[in-house]
């Protein structure tokens, strides 16, 4: 007889196991399979390690009753919060980033929760940042408590407790390696953690996104800001470290591009059958990336976060696939620019400097536009026409710093972006767009003239 459960939080877990068949063509001798964190009451992984954070916080008598729960969220812990929230009767105030997609504040609004949009492309510690307005709020909202899922270490306690053993049995302990792709750590590090207790043959390859800083930190030791850029890629990569990360768990990072990671995304719906989200496009790109170092009768689990339903304006969207460049198109690419010499690597002025500095370097070297960065993150930039308005309206700003008049930092595209892309990204108010490629590991700036060369 079917048991019937007492709450919708007493479904959480025990989620199904997939085997991949056609994304995976060609390795054979490999089983991979999908762990659905999809089938949780909201839709992704974050259900468990939300409800573990709220009575944890319960029983040490940090959430007492009708209190407010607090959190930066990308959407999905907040999804999972919010729920339980719901069940226990708790109000909850979210902060995000303008990088996520809509329908993931849309849903944590269909809750009951107020969610508060921030700027991605600012320090954590920025006062601007989803990371620090949550803590304000902490401090001035009375009996409110901040779940703080980075560090809060019921996060891996969690995966540990649940997620673990559940893959463990699923697989009768044949597993030989997890994938999966790491943002707050604990899953990575509860999964991992527990199944090599069980067997330390168990390798633990974590997926990481390029302009985040977890892959060059577990190889050198070193925290390099210079790693750190925008990204489009949704729940996995950080700019900082999280408590939850535990780097001795994982063996390996592996990198995808923004463009890997979406065109995966899309693959896993029309060649699988399995409508999962962004961070499950990176861990399958991955994975095919690593597909050399598995041998015959491996077992790779791979665990799938979240639903692609909360990325319908994204991944799953043509138009914005096309405008991000990672919809493949015949002609000219900005590859083509680079390779022909029109378009120049990109220099950059520190935010700190002064505006006279600004106006030397872009005399000398023929620049009518110049980004800006803070410790070479970038930041900001500045283009000739609003540096002359603002010298017209106050000839004193020359010994400003440049963060005083500079604007929004220009678009980040792939270097596979068409040329006719770039030529409606570049507008009037953009006269700019950076192009990363991945593999040089450099980034360059195509300006109005660079195309006008071409077009």
């Amino acid at each position: 007889m079917t048991k019937i459960a007492s709450n919708i939080l007493d479904v959480i877990g025990h989620t199904p196991m997939v085997r991949i068949n056609r994304v995976t063509r060609g390795m054979t001798g490999v089983t991979v399979v999908a762990k659905l964190e999809t089938f949780n009451p909201g839709n992704s992984i974050k259900d468990r390690m939300a409800v573990k954070m709220i009575e944890d916080a319960e029983r040490k008598g940090l959430l007492k009753p009708g209190g407010t729960i607090i959190e930066g969220t990308s959407g999905n812990t907040g999804m999972g919060l919010a729920i339980a929230a719901v069940v226990k009767g708790y109000k909850c105030v979210f902060t995000t980033t303008d990088k996520q997609s809509k329908e993931k504040a849309d849903a944590l609004k269909a809750f009951g929760a107020e969610v508060i949009v921030c700027p991605t492309n600012v320090e954590p510690d920025d006062p601007r940042s989803y990371y620090s307005v949550s803590s304000r709020l902490a401090g001035e909202i009375p009996n409110s408590w901040k779940a703080n899922q980075y560090d809060n270490l019921s996060n891996t306690a969690a995966h540990y407790e649940q997620t673990g053993p559940e893959i463990w049995e699923q697989t009768d302990g044949r597993v030989t390696h997890l994938v999966v792709g790491v943002g707050t750590g604990g899953t990575v590090t509860g999964v991992g953690r527990y199944l090599k207790e069980r067997n330390a043959k168990i390798k633990v390859w974590g997926i990481d996104t390029y302009g985040s800083v977890f892959k060059k930190y577990k190889e050198t030791g070193v925290f390099d800001k210079h790693e750190i850029y925008p990204y489009i890629t949704e729940g996995i990569g950080e700019d900082f470290l999280p408590r939850n990360v535990d780097f001795s768990v994982i063996d390996h990072f592996e990198k995808v591009t923004d463009k890997d990671a979406a065109l995966m995304t899309r693959r896993l719906a029309r060649e699988e059958g399995i409508f999962a989200g962004n961070s499950a496009g990176s861990a399958m790109a991955g994975l095919l990336q690593l597909k050399e170092h598995f041998h015959e009768g491996d077992l790779i689990v791979v665990i799938f976060h979240d639903h692609g339903s909360r990325y319908l304006g994204k991944m799953f969207n043509d138009d914005w696939m096309r405008e991000k460049g990672f919809m493949e198109k015949t002609g000219m690419a900005a590859r083509d620019l680079v390779a022909a010499g029109l378009s120049g690597e990109l220099f950059s002025l520190e935010c700190n400097e002064p505006v006279a500095q600004a106006i030397r370097v872009m005399a000398e070297h023929d620049f009518s536009q110049i980004s800006v960065t803070h410790d070479k993150r970038l930041v900001g930039s500045l283009n000739e026409a609003h540096l002359y308005q603002e010298l017209v309206r106050d000839p004193g700003i020359k010994s400003q710093p440049v963060e005083s008049i500079m604007e929004p930092a220009f678009p980040f595209v792939d270097v596979s972006t068409p040329v006719d892309l770039l030529a409606t990204m570049i507008t009037p108010h953009n006269p700019a767009v950076l192009v990363r490629d991945f593999k040089t590991e450099k980034t360059f700036i195509i300006t109005r003239s660079d195309l006008i060369r071409v077009l």
